[in-house]
């Protein structure tokens, strides 16, 4: 027996007027991905944990962690997407009297927006690991900048101050550099070798010479402790030439002059020894500003290859998402009859019961 038309009228209202989205099933589907996630994300952490080692030929290497590390995630994200997808789908309300591709774009839309809530809320749950890898990075970076554009600077400021505080990492080793390099331009020098021999018999009738007096003990101006206004001097006038590329003529007199007195050398020698301690000094600090910039390329790369694999793993998490929404919507609005009989579909009531 056939309905009358205005009952099947007000089914059809009724089903206009209803919403179409299920925020219920939308917000269940979500929190059970971002807790999917999380407990995947914890367990890939531990796993990755105990697969390296800080003792030489041990544990899995750089690149292994890294590519392990990509495929977890990838993994993570398209097992939570998908049991995140199909409870929204299988949770949500039957809609009565729509069309079969309007079911199917409203059950896909559910599992993109529980992809989202869920992304959403593992952002915030990791939030503060996330803030700790970016901060990690950017001071990576700033210590490079630093090293590349106030090294000179930093060495003779960080040096001349002695206690003061320094900054950033790159004036504390320009800082240790400077101290070594500076000892070394006043260090006594030892290179002459001893007089070990007798002393030669005096010749028949000659005069016998009285004994010369034993060398003066080491003070001032004599290999001694250096003043330390003079060393912060000396100091500045290294950081100067490192600002400008080179020493001076007359910077490298006035250092001389200083370090012979103070080293009993030569003024030849003395100043071959400020050359040759500048130059080193220089050569150290372009290896350190080298290997800072080498630092900050790795981590750019790693920062990069990082968002790139975050992009592909969210990507596969919303199609998975949307894709088992609406097997888990199909299902919702199947009738599965387990017994002799076959299982069997029931069509939407309001068309089954038009058409009877």
């Amino acid at each position: 027996m056939a309905i009358p038309s205005i009952h099947a009228g007000e089914v059809a209202a009724e089903a206009g007027s209803a919403s179409g989205v299920s925020w219920p099933a939308i917000f269940a589907g979500a929190f059970a991905a971002a807790a999917l996630s999380f407990i995947l994300v914890m367990l890939g952490s531990g796993l990755g944990f105990s697969s390296i080692s800080p003792w030489s030929g041990e544990g899995l290497s750089a690149k292994a962690i890294g590519y392990s590390t990509a495929g977890w995630l990838v993994f993570t994200q398209i097992a939570a997407s998908a049991i995140g997808g199909f409870l929204a789908g299988r949770l949500r309300v039957k809609w009565a009297g729509v069309h079969t591709r309007e079911v199917y774009f409203r059950d896909t839309a559910h599992g993109f927006l529980a992809w989202a809530v869920a992304s959403l809320a593992t952002a915030a749950l990791l939030s503060a690991a996330i803030g700790t890898v970016i901060s990690g990075g950017a001071r990576t970076v700033g210590a490079a900048g630093s090293a590349l554009g106030m090294t000179a600077a930093a060495a003779g400021a960080g040096a001349a101050q002695g206690a003061a505080q320094n900054p950033g990492e790159a004036a504390n080793l320009a800082d240790r550099m400077s101290g070594y390099f500076v000892d070394n331009l006043f260090r006594a020098n030892t290179g002459a070798p001893a007089n070990t021999g007798a002393p030669a018999a005096p010749a028949p009738g000659a005069e016998v010479a009285p004994l010369a007096a034993p060398a003066a003990a080491p003070g001032p101006g004599n290999g001694g402790e250096i003043a330390p206004a003079q060393r912060m001097e000396v100091t500045r006038i290294f950081a100067y030439g490192l600002r400008n590329g080179s020493l001076s003529g007359a910077d490298k007199t006035y250092v001389a002059q200083v370090v012979a007195r103070r080293t009993g050398l030569s003024q030849a020698e003395a100043e071959k020894r400020v050359s040759d301690t500048f130059a080193s000094y220089q050569r150290a600090l372009d290896d350190a500003a080298a290997k800072a910039k080498e630092a900050a390329d790795a981590a750019r790369k790693a920062a990069a290859y990082a968002s790139m694999w975050m992009f592909l793993a969210l990507l596969c998490g919303a199609f998975v998402a949307s894709l088992f929404a609406t097997i888990g919507g199909r299902m919702r609005d199947s009738v599965e009859l387990f017994g002799d009989g076959p299982v069997r579909r029931r069509e939407n009531l309001a068309d089954a019961n038009i058409n009877s």
